[in-house]
């Protein structure tokens, strides 16, 4: 090649240089973020309007649901709740009596009130059964549960439940409407409830324990209306005995602890009775 067609090759590679190297354009990056945008956006319409999660804090609702179980909750099946209203969209279906549901109390310390009265103070998410639908009269009387004068007859499993406090509960069987679960019964604690009879106001719901001698529910702080229940639970995503703060999860060993010797494999997947 002759010198002068290497200089002017040269040159050439010379010339392009400066549009190899150009930086790319900004739509790339901004692709890249309305990418992530929308897929945060899509995350939370799910999340407020089709399921959302929750943790099983207590054991008010065992032997159902234990503690540490992690369960979805179906939020439009009631109707989803408009935002910044008390007004629902149509649902599938009404609250229907032996449902377990997810819904909003109002606490103040160790006081529960329902969320209508109270306001102004701090909210909290309660998991309950269904007891009582609006019109219901619903009585309690030696232990024993009455829906419209009926009682609600628990059928003895001879089989025990031996709680985290190493309590041994009487599991028996309950059938109400299209529900059959298993409730617990504490030989060593009367049924406890500072209300004999009470009627259920339109629009409102009368929730009880599934672990009813270690419950506090409506007996205690009356009624929840339906813009306050988030929906039904319908099944177990997660479960292991757990209960601690997920600080305590950033250390490896506890989180390696956890995850092969606190699991509860078995009850993933499980669905709500």
């Amino acid at each position: 090649m002759s010198s002068s067609a290497a200089r002017k090759r040269k040159g050439e590679e010379h010339a392009r240089a400066p549009e190899e190297s150009a930086p790319q354009p900004a739509g790339g990056v901004w692709e890249q973020i309305s990418t992530l945008l929308i897929a945060v956006v899509i995350a939370l319409a799910i999340r407020a309007f089709v399921v959302e999660p929750y943790r099983i804090p207590s054991g008010s609702m065992l032997p159902t649901l234990l503690v540490g179980d992690h369960l979805f909750v179906n939020k439009f099946i009631y109707g989803v709740k408009l935002p910044f209203s008390d007004l629902r969209s149509p649902g599938i279906r009404e609250p229907g009596r032996g449902d377990v549901v997810v819904f909003t109390v109002a606490q103040h310390g160790q006081q529960t009130f329902p969320a209508d009265l109270r306001p102004d103070l701090p909210r909290e998410e309660f998991v309950k059964r269904i007891i009582g639908l609006p019109g219901d009269r619903i009585a309690f009387r030696s232990g024993r549960v009455f829906v419209n004068g009926e009682p609600i007859e628990p059928r003895a499993l001879g089989e025990a439940f031996v709680d985290d406090a190493g309590n041994p509960l009487d599991v028996s069987e309950v059938t109400l409407g299209e529900h059959s679960f298993h409730i617990l019964d504490d030989p060593n604690v009367a049924f406890p409830s500072p209300v004999e009879t009470v009627t259920i106001e339109p629009g409102r719901y009368f929730m009880l324990g599934d672990n009813r001698d270690h419950s506090k529910d409506s007996r205690f702080w009356g009624s929840v209306r339906l813009a306050e229940i988030k929906g039904p639970a319908f099944i177990l995503y997660w479960s292991w005995d757990f209960n601690g703060s997920w600080a305590e999860l950033l250390n490896p060993l506890r989180l390696f602890e956890l995850l092969t010797q606190k699991m509860r494999w078995d009850r993933i997947g499980e669905r709500v009775r």
